[in-house]
């Protein structure tokens, strides 16, 4: 009974099942059939034909009899059944595939992200995207870092700032690692949604006018560092260390929340001096 209730292919089908037999046919404009519907929802043969597949082929799924749905199918019928968008991420998951995301990257931040990174002042944040454009900030990050007002929003990507901007090009004591890190990041990212195009113009930019970059691309590095210790020069306070802290909010997977603490007394201090100006 416990194999069976943890098996995936039986929630596939079960979870397909439930999920058709909910749905109204009169929400789908189908027309009236002679037969009376004996069960609620639709017919097997009207979600294949909303999902433009055949109906055996929705019948096995149904049935458990062991197939794996591609991609497509699975999106195909995530529309098909009208599935919100956790129960789509749930059927991707059980189909083991990958959603395609293309319609839901985050290129600006919700007013309650924005907000709380607004709030976590004194603390320097940021929010940022999987492709670390800076979608939001604070006062105290702007402070140590740089004013991205300043910046046209085409320019406000962390990657881009590290390699490119003269000021944050010296701004890390050890460079090497965080350009390391944050490569291996951006090739995570890039496999993960490959029909970004944004991102991968980014990273085609970096590999042609950064020597450093296109070096550690080829390294071929995949490890996410989600936590460590960062070192800064900054021009007004001198060394600066600081622990980050990467968060991902769970309604907004794609997007990360980079917090910075001070990692030390004299860091504590150069902070403070730093958000009082």
């Amino acid at each position: 009974m416990i194999t069976s209730t943890l098996d995936m292919t039986q929630e596939l089908a079960a979870f397909l099942r439930t999920r058709r037999e909910r749905l109204d046919p009169r929400d789908f404009g189908l027309p009236a059939r002679r037969q009376a519907r004996r069960t609620p929802g639709l017919r097997r043969e009207e979600v294949a034909e909303l999902a433009g597949i055949s109906t055996d082929y929705v019948v096995r799924l149904e049935q458990a009899r062991g197939l794996r749905p591609s991609a497509d199918v699975v999106e195909a019928l995530a529309r098909a059944l009208r599935l919100t968008p956790d129960e789509r991420a749930y059927l991707f998951g059980l189909a083991q595939q990958h959603p395609r995301g293309a319609d839901k990257l985050a290129t600006a931040a919700g007013p309650p992200l924005a907000q709380l990174v607004a709030d976590l002042s004194p603390l320097p944040a940021m929010l940022m995207n999987h492709r670390y454009d800076i979608l939001a900030w604070n006062s105290a990050m702007a402070k140590l870092l740089l004013d991205f007002d300043t910046l046209p929003p085409s320019k406000r990507n962390a990657m881009w700032l590290c390699l490119m901007h003269p000021e944050i090009r010296e701004f890390y004591v050890d460079r090497e690692r965080v350009v390391r890190e944050g490569i291996a990041h951006l090739r995570t990212a890039w496999a993960a949604h490959p029909e970004d195009q944004a991102l991968t113009d980014l990273i085609a930019e970096c590999i042609t006018r950064d020597e450093e970059f296109a070096r550690l691309w080829a390294e071929r590095d995949v490890k996410v560092n989600g936590r460590g210790r960062k070192m800064m020069r900054h021009p007004d306070v001198g060394v600066i260390a600081v622990h980050f802290e990467t968060l991902t909010p769970l309604q907004d997977p794609d997007q990360l929340l980079m917090i910075y603490r001070a990692a030390d007394d004299e860091s504590q201090s150069a902070l403070d001096r730093l958000c009082a100006r």
